[in-house]
């Protein structure tokens, strides 16, 4: 294994504040290799809700790459659609493709699903057998939202069990520098950084496929 693929490698204790940091709308071949290297950088975990349209050939090896760092891959549909608007069966469709994907490349199945728009309805809960995932977040989907205004509403919102939902689509460069002054900033708060599943288990909360909980946080 190369350097470059190291994981990173540490035990969550469930006596001290942990978070889950998350991205969505990759992979792609920039943001989300910008934002690997800053996991890197401070040798922190996340989780990525993944787009199965933006899995090609080339972003494989970013997914491997963030794996094989120890960071969890999710699904986040296929087309990014608005799927209350879309039949039973094309939600299934939607969400399988994502995790035969993913455990193609990885080995592994996605655990989690974080609905595109956090738009969810029961059709969904009935069809989707996996726990949805929302999270508290930024706006950094907003080009006019700047990276110190980032940076201040996560700090703003910042407690134990939280999810933060950032996201890594190509050009993203202003989460990125969000990053890179959260990440430091959150670790000499004394958080610990979890993939979602670790922040489920620290919480002793159970992982079930037919949970109708939307989470932004597990507590």
């Amino acid at each position: 294994m190369s350097e470059r693929t190291k994981v990173i490698a540490y035990k969550i204790d469930p006596n001290k504040p942990v978070i889950a940091l998350t991205f969505d709308d990759g992979p792609n071949t920039g943001t989300t290799c910008e934002v690997l290297d800053l996991l890197e950088k401070y040798m922190v975990r996340a989780s990525f809700f993944v787009v199965g349209n933006n899995i090609t050939p080339e972003t494989e090896g970013v997914i491997k790459r963030a794996y094989d760092l120890g960071c969890e891959i999710n699904n986040h549909s296929k087309t990014h659609s608005v799927m209350p608007d879309i039949s039973a069966g094309e939600i299934m469709e939607e969400t399988a493709y994502v995790s035969e994907q993913v455990k193609r490349i990885t080995g592994k199945d996605t655990v989690f699903f974080r609905p595109p728009y956090i738009a969810v309805n029961d059709v969904m809960f009935e069809n989707i057998d996996m726990p949805f995932i929302a999270g508290i977040g930024c706006n950094d989907w907003e080009e006019e939202v700047t990276a110190e205004m980032r940076v201040t509403r996560i700090k703003e919102q910042l407690h134990d069990g939280v999810i933060i939902l950032l996201h890594d689509a190509e050009g993203n460069s202003k989460t990125v520098k969000a990053l890179d002054t959260l990440i430091p900033y959150m670790l000499e708060k004394g958080y610990q950084f979890a993939t979602v599943s670790e922040l489920f288990e620290a919480k002793g909360v159970e992982i079930r496929g037919d949970d109708v909980t939307l989470y932004n946080e597990v507590l």
